[in-house]
């Protein structure tokens, strides 16, 4: 989750490789970089990030970084969703590479986004179809913890802490994933997971 293009500088156009200058393409929006040769429109559009809340024996399945930024702090499984993918299969896929475990998607739990950030976080209740879980390449720890356990000083983003506060809310009203509907696997992998899963 770290991309961040808030002071990248776009000079060159992605078509035609003329320069890039701010304009009003529309009454009443923002002004757009637009290419002085060819015309080319360059939207710098938010990137989406799909998280997953996983429920393990009445705690919540957190991840510590390895990488920055936040280096050391603690996330639930997330990453960017990949061009032509969905959301869900984006959190089932980014889930299994972090912590090694398969996860069936339950429920939309939230939808966050920041003023002047750059990305759109999108977290998932979620239940896991194999047992086992650890550390993958960019996390250092995963545990779970109880919901008075959590280290809520050591969170490493705004929609975290966010996502979790109303997650708790919500399962004080009802039992896990009640009234949930039928959950969907992304793919054939997540539905059938072979009974050694690696993401190393």
């Amino acid at each position: 989750m770290s991309m961040d293009n808030r002071n990248v500088e776009f000079k060159h156009c992605p078509v035609c490789g003329g320069f890039l200058n701010s304009s009003v393409v529309k009454e009443g929006e923002g002004p757009r970089l637009v290419c002085t040769r060819c015309g080319y429109i360059f939207y710098l559009d938010p990137k989406v990030v799909a998280c997953t809340l996983v429920e393990i024996d009445g705690g919540i399945l957190l991840l510590k970084r390895a990488i920055e930024p936040r280096k050391g702090k603690w996330v639930v499984p997330g990453g960017f969703v990949d061009r032509g993918e969905t959301v869900e299969a984006a959190a089932i896929r980014e889930t299994r590479e972090e912590c090694c475990i398969d996860v069936h998607i339950n429920r939309l739990a939230g939808v966050y986004s920041y003023p002047g950030e750059t990305t759109v976080i999108v977290f998932y209740e979620a239940s896991p179809v194999t047992e086992n879980f650890e550390a993958g390449d960019e996390t250092s720890e995963a545990q779970i913890f109880l919901p008075e356990d959590i280290p809520w000083e050591d969170l490493a983003f705004t929609s975290t802490r966010q996502a979790l506060e109303e997650h708790i809310e919500r399962r004080k009203r009802r039992k896990p994933w009640e009234g949930s509907g039928e959950a969907f696997p992304a793919d054939d992998a997540a539905a059938k997971p072979e009974q050694e899963t690696s993401c190393r």
